[in-house]
């Protein structure tokens, strides 16, 4: 039977709607009263996760460790016996696991139904590179987003997709992603951060949290304590990242900051090692210093702390499989993502906490955590969705309305040499990943597209080029050259041999139309360099004359 709350405080709640958009955060403070009325006496109702410790206090030591786990999972079958046999706190979704949105809504309902207490149904859905979710509107990524400087567009991007992956199910975003990219070079991060200045990146994680709270969705803010200045991959190696405790404070923390700022229902930990903070050698996923000293201590969070992926290298290289579940809740961890084999994991934690090493009052801190998260969401009230209703919420006009007006916003003009842009009444030629989108919007602004040889001016897109930029603009001879980055805007170090270059961050259909209205001047140019790119720095953007 799934676990309610007690009748004298659920009748003080609102039951929401399977589609509404309500975030079932606990009530805020009463309006303040209008000059001249009198001050509403203090309310006496307990709050509305009062009855939480309680429960936790009936709940079997197999329940309780059952909480902190959220594996991945192959198909229905597997997910249900996961949550009857393990009793998961909540579960995963990969591409695999998506149908239809009514099939997945029906899925996740079934998931809800066959567990007694609500799970957390989570997706990876970052948007842009990382994105897990077939169906969902296509908005650019983060670094696109920082480009448009607005909270406003961030809080609206998340806002939507909160709102797509509520109406089939998924409760929980492992977004945004608050590292602070000042590393050119850094191969698992990149076009995933919002830019390189903790300023920006601050504020446009703060809108992110709002955007996906707002819509019922619980946001993750990762990774903790910075993932931003790194050339290794933590999906197959260790990190080391070597800045200080001063340049941490400066750099890194910010955005943390703002997130805990805003409310944020988790943060997700880094398989990194920073030694300035812990010198013990261990990533930070396994580092109380870094979870319970920095993070609940210094910054003073009192949400849940997941873990990153426990599949990625990055956590393994120093233990094993099974010590690693422990050694993460007992350095602070509330809950464990994607165990690579869940049967050893929860046998490891569930022995830690027969013998004592994890005390009972630790794993009760932990669940209560997970639980309370769970009420702000209004998983206690209702979990499940309507299937039928999933086709008037899913890529609404409205909702690729605001994915056109983000990826217009991003576009950035870094060098108009000779006001060579806009190019309409020029003959163009267009070359590179993405040309044949880029040439039917270019089309359908009124640019004449032709061949190279009867073109005046040739468009280069790029993607994660790198130093080839360099040979592919000088390949196409003497005439103008426009180059436009659709990956990491650091192609354009190398396009200096261009006479125009700009940057989308991104290389769908959404942005790359957006880049065909800013070529033909449909659309005046509003983006500024997020990063530092082309030898400009963090801010810089043209306009058209």
């Amino acid at each position: 039977m799934r676990v309610t709350r007690p009748l004298a405080l659920a009748a003080t709640l609102t039951v929401a709607p399977a589609m509404a958009l309500a975030s079932g955060c606990d009530d805020g403070p009463a309006p303040p009263a209008r000059s001249g009325a009198p001050t509403p006496a203090k309310s006496t109702a307990p709050p509305p996760d009062a009855w939480i410790p309680g429960h936790v206090a009936k709940m079997s030591v197999a329940e309780k460790v059952g909480q902190l786990f959220v594996p991945r999972f192959s198909g229905r079958a597997d997910a249900l016996e996961k949550i009857r046999k393990y009793h998961v706190g909540g579960l995963i979704y990969f591409p695999e696991n998506f149908g239809s949105p009514k099939r997945t809504a029906a899925q996740s309902n079934a998931l809800q139904q066959a567990s007694k207490i609500p799970l957390l149904l989570g997706v990876d859905e970052e948007q842009g590179i990382v994105s897990r979710t077939p169906f969902v509107t296509v908005f650019p990524g983060n670094m696109a987003l920082g480009a448009t400087g607005s909270p406003a567009d961030a809080h609206a991007a998340a806002r939507v997709t909160g709102t797509e992956l509520r109406a089939v199910g998924v409760n929980l975003d492992y977004a945004p992603d608050a590292d602070v990219n000042v590393n050119p070079r850094n191969p698992v991060i990149g076009l995933r951060s919002f830019g390189a200045d903790p300023g920006l990146v601050s504020k446009l994680t703060a809108g992110a949290v709002d955007g996906y709270q707002a819509a019922g969705v619980a946001a993750a803010a990762k990774h903790f304590p910075g993932h931003g200045d790194t050339a290794t991959d933590s999906h197959t190696g260790l990190p080391v990242i070597r800045h200080s405790r001063p340049m941490w404070e400066r750099l890194d923390a910010p955005p943390f900051r703002a997130a805990i700022a805003a409310d944020v229902d988790m943060i997700m930990t880094a398989h990194i090692e920073v030694p300035e903070l812990d010198r013990s050698g261990d990533p930070a996923t396994l580092s109380k210093t870094v979870l319970t000293g920095l993070l609940r201590g210094a910054l003073g969070y009192q949400g849940v702390i997941t873990t990153d992926s426990l599949e990625m290298a990055g956590v393994r290289k120093k233990y094993g499989d099974a010590a690693v579940a422990v050694r993460a809740i007992e350095a602070g961890a509330d809950q464990l993502l994607m165990p690579p084999s869940l049967p050893r994991a929860y046998r490891a934690v569930l022995a830690a906490v027969r013998s004592g090493r994890i005390s009972a009052q630790r794993l009760d801190a932990s669940v209560t955590r997970v639980l309370r998260l769970k009420q702000r969401r209004g998983l206690f009230q209702r979990a499940t969705v309507d299937p039928d209703g999933t086709g008037a919420v899913i890529g609404t006009a409205a909702n690729k309305a605001a994915a056109r007006r983000v990826a217009e916003h991003a576009v950035t003009l870094v060098r108009n040499d000779r006001n060579l842009l806009p190019l309409k009444g020029r003959k163009v030629a267009v070359t590179g990943p993405g040309n044949g989108t880029l040439r039917a919007a270019l089309r359908s602004q009124g640019v004449t597209v032709t061949s190279p040889a009867a073109a005046d001016v040739t468009v280069l897109t790029t993607e994660n080029a790198g130093a080839a930029t360099a040979a592919r603009i000088r390949a196409l001879g003497p005439k103008p050259v426009v180059v436009a980055a659709l990956g990491r805007p650091y192609d354009l170090d190398f396009a200096g041999g261009a006479d125009a270059a700009l940057a989308t961050y991104s290389a769908s259909t959404v942005s790359v139309t957006a880049l065909a209205k800013v070529l033909s001047g449909a659309v005046r140019p509003t983006g500024k360099l997020p990063v530092p790119a082309a030898g400009k720095r963090v801010g810089h953007g043209l306009g058209y004359r």
